[in-house]
Formats: structure tokens, sequence, C-alpha cells
């Protein structure tokens, strides 16, 4: 006879109550754990999100500065021709005009093959046009150009980038490069100027990915706005000292990245700036913090609903939570593929980053890293490096025979010889800058460096490259190889370029293509003077 006195309904109860309090407990503790579990994987994988945006913007930036920097190196080298000939007296020609037609014909030639160029001009020391890349000499004054005001009254010679202007020949809004041209006797004679296409920096910065609110910034360090993606005229010229990527450049240095809002539209934006090296200009790249961390609130609304999931369905059994536990492991593992992907392209834009945009070496930047590593590692195991610097012959005359685009393909032909000299896997081969090149041999002593050297300047002569202005009537190289022993002689990097660049002055001396060598001597100072 079943017992349902009130006695037994309460023991019931009191062995009920402590089983329910536990499986509350129980199912509690576990879905609190497995809340925090999400919030945590959520909060790693935005973080994981920003830093990698980071890394990419930060690599954007340096490929932008590195575009901006060889622009404006090329718009350089044009002036520096330009005022060469201007104070040599080129302008005023024979009595038949022949050197100023030459002239005119160098500078229309020098402004078709260059696309960043928009147009060429000389004036004189009233403002008034004395050549041009235009068919026909423009009359009228730019005096009140305030680039042309800039030189009248400063005496420097170095290239000056002036603010945004719209050329009254074209009414193409274009970025004015300058330089002062003194008379004989240091007198202010005038201005050469070379202006560079507003449109050809619009045209590169297209090609990045900066989402539907992204911004990339072009500005000189005083703040004047060049260019600004997404491009709007009447900003061109504008001061833009007080934006975001100013704030940045004055508190952090030359190069940065930080999420800021901007004054000029209110956007939250992950930026990264860069400082153009030798040039007072500024590039930035933003990509909004919305569009950033728009994959990831989908992987939020997937991963929470699947967390919610797991929840409701704790109470039916492991089983089910555990299916449920793989679809999310499911997820983490596409956010992990994601990742990895985005990785991978940082790596790749690390490699535009160190790669020089002519040849595809290694550039500059890349060379001098790497040479500082390997002098540590052959201070610390005692073995020799080598250092070979290489120099076009007669490049110059080269490219004022052939012009700029036969100058640059003969570079990398030259750049394919030299890497073909360079067997192993350690050795480094890099573009210094113009038409000098480097090569960096770790572990090797002079007899095989100067071997490696001789391979190079036959590979270069080999190439056949006709060169009119050549004694040897085709494309050659002058080397300076110099091997250090750092063990020996602690001594900096800088002391073994210095060395090989006077030995490469003796090479070039001697008659050229050729190669001169010399080890390190016991005062390495004295060798590199």
């Amino acid at each position: 006879m079943l017992d349902f006195s009130q006695s037994h309904i309460d023991r019931l109860d009191q062995m009920c109550k402590p089983m329910v309090k536990r499986t509350i407990t129980l199912i509690g503790g576990i879905s609190l754990l497995l809340v925090c579990l999400h919030m945590w994987s959520l909060f790693a994988a935005r973080q994981a999100e920003i830093d990698g945006t980071g890394t990419s913007t930060a690599n954007m930036a340096r490929a932008l500065a590195s575009h901006a920097e060889r622009t404006i190196e090329l718009g350089d080298a044009v002036l520096d021709e330009m005022v060469e000939r201007a104070e040599n007296g080129e302008m005023a020609g024979s009595p038949d005009g022949t050197p100023a037609v030459h002239l005119h014909a160098r500078l229309t030639h020098i402004a078709t093959v260059t696309p960043q160029i928009q147009e060429l001009f000389i004036y004189g020391a009233d403002g008034e046009r004395l050549a041009t890349s235009l068919p026909h000499l423009l009359e009228g004054s730019n005096a009140d150009r305030e680039y042309f005001r800039y030189h009248q009254t400063h005496a420097g010679r170095g290239t000056y980038i002036g603010k945004p202007i719209r050329s009254r020949s074209t009414g193409i809004l274009t970025i004015p490069l300058s330089r002062r041209i003194d008379r004989p006797d240091g007198s202010f004679g005038g201005v050469a100027m070379a202006s560079l296409k507003l449109s050809f920096f619009g045209n590169f910065y297209d090609s990045f990915d900066v989402g539907q609110t992204g911004t990339i910034v072009l500005a000189i360090d005083d703040g004047t706005l060049l260019y600004r993606r997404p491009f709007k005229e009447s900003m061109v010229g504008t001061n833009v000292s007080n934006i975001a990527i100013f704030d940045m450049y004055r508190t952090m240095g030359v190069a940065g990245t930080a999420m800021r809002v901007a004054r000029i539209d209110g956007v939250e934006r992950l930026y990264s700036y860069r400082k153009v090296e030798g040039f007072p200009l500024v590039v930035a790249i933003a990509i909004s913090r919305e569009e950033i961390l728009h994959e990831w609130w989908i992987v939020v609304v997937k991963m929470s609903g699947v967390v919610l999931v797991a929840l409701a369905l704790l109470g039916w059994g492991a089983l089910r939570m555990v299916r449920q536990l793989k679809v999310r492991e499911a997820l983490e593992d596409q956010l992990r593929r994601a990742r990895i992907k985005l990785e991978q392209q940082n790596e790749e834009l690390q490699v535009l980053a160190d790669s020089d945009g002519l040849t595809g070496m290694a550039n500059r930047r890349h060379f001098e890293i790497t040479l500082g590593a390997e002098r540590e590692r052959a201070r610390r195991n005692g073995q020799p490096c080598s250092l070979i610097l290489i120099d076009v012959d007669h490049f110059k005359k080269f490219n004022d025979r052939y012009g700029h685009v036969a100058g640059d393909e003969c570079l990398r032909r030259v750049a394919r010889a030299i890497d073909g000299g360079t067997r192993r896997p350690t050795d480094l081969a890099a573009r210094y800058g113009g038409e000098e090149f480097v090569v960096i041999l770790p572990d090797t002593d002079l007899e095989g460096a100067r071997l490696v050297a001789e391979n190079i300047r036959s590979a270069v002569a080999a190439i056949g490259t006709e060169h009119a202005d050549s004694p040897y009537g085709h494309v050659t190289a002058s080397l300076g190889v110099f091997t250090a022993r750092p063990a020996q002689d602690d001594c900096s990097a800088s002391t073994w370029v210095e060395a090989a660049d006077g030995l490469l002055y003796e090479a070039k001396t001697a008659g050229r293509n050729r190669v001169a060598w010399r080890a390190a001597e016991p005062c390495i100072a004295e060798v590199a003077s």
C-alpha cells in the first residue's frame, strides 16, 4: 500500500531539492563557462582582426611612401638636368637656335615618356617662360606663383614641393616640384619647374582596397593636403594639420598605426601613416572600424547563435551539446583559415615593401637591415664577410642618349646578370640606388668574393647592350670588393660600404669595366677614407 502521507511527500521533496540544485548549479556553471569562453573567443578574434588589419595598413603605408619617394626622386632627377642645362647657358642657344631647339626637344621627350609628369618649364628671373615641354612657348609671367616667390627669397638649391596648382596651359591639377636657378654670381636667375599629375597618384591609390569608407592621404608635412581619397577637389591645397594623422605624426614620429576618429567626417578608422624618406611628405591609409569588423560581426552572429542553441540543448543531454560544440569548432576553424590568409597577404605586402619596384631586387632598406645582421653574425662566428659595390659605367650618358625607358630596361638586365652571379641562398643582391647595386657575401673571403665579382662583371659585359658613349661599345660595370673580419676589426657596416665605394672609385679611375679589391686592414677607418 502506497504511503501518500504529508510526511512522505516532505521526505521526497527533501531528496529532490538537493538534486535539482546540483543540476541547476551544474547546468548554470557549464552555461557560465560556455558564455565566458564564447566572449573570450570573440574578443580574441576581434583583436586579431584589428591587429592583422593594422599590420596590413602599415605595409600599405610603406608601399605608398615608397611610391611617393620614387615619384619625387624621378622629378628631382629631371629638375637636376634642367637646372644644369639652364645654368650652362643652353636656353640662350647659338645664333641659329640649335641648342634651344635641342632643349625643347629634350623637355618634350621627358614629359612624353614619364607618365607622372604633366609639363616642364624653365622661368627667367622675371617669371617669363624661357623653355617648356609644351608644343609652344606661352606668353605671360609666373612670378605670382607661390613656388616662384619661394625661390626668390630662399637661396637653397634643393627641390621644393609646392602647393597644388591648376596648370594655366592645360587646366589640370598638378603638384609643382621646383628648383632655383642661379646666375654665375650666385644671384637669383630663375626657376626650373616640373609639375606632377595629381591624377597619377589618384590612379595608383585606387588600386588599394580600403573599403567603402576608407581613405588615403598624401600631404606635405606642414599640413597642406595634396590628395585625398575619396577625391574632393575643393580640399586640394587646404590645410589639414588638425586631422588625425597629423596628431599621430606629432606624437608618434615618422611612422605609426592607431585607431582615431576623423574630424572631417566623424568616422572612426584605423590609421597607418609614414613620412616619405628624404622629402617633407606624409602618406596615410585608413580603413573604417566598421568595415574592419564587418566579417567579425558576421562570425559573432553565427557563433552566438550556435552558443544559444548549445545552451538550450544542455537540458536535452550531453550528446546534443557535443554536436553543437563541433559546429562551433568548425566555425573557429573557418576563422583561423581566414586569419592565416590575412597573414599570408601581410607577408606578400612585406615582400613588396622590401623590393625595388624597377628591378625586383631587394631595395636599399632591405640591404641595410641584412648588412647589419650579417655583420653581427660574422662578428660572433669569426668568419669573413664580403661586400661588392657595382656601378654601371657611363650610365648618365646612356640615359642622355637612349632615354629613361631604355635606361630602366638596361638596369633590369644588369640586375638579372647580378642575380645570376650570386649562387647561394645566403647571398643578397640589392639595388643600392640609381645605377648602383650591391651584393653581400656572408662567410666569403677576399678570393671568393673577387671570383664572384669577376663573374658578375663578365655577365654584365655579356649582355651586349649597345652603349655608343662607352669606350667598350656596350654596357659594362665597375666593381669594388671589400672583405672584412668583424671579429678582428669591429667597425660599423657603413664603414664597409665606404671602403667598397672607395675601391669602386679606384676601378672607375683605372678605366672602368674592372674589379678593384681589398681586405680589411688593421685600421679600417683609414682604408675607408
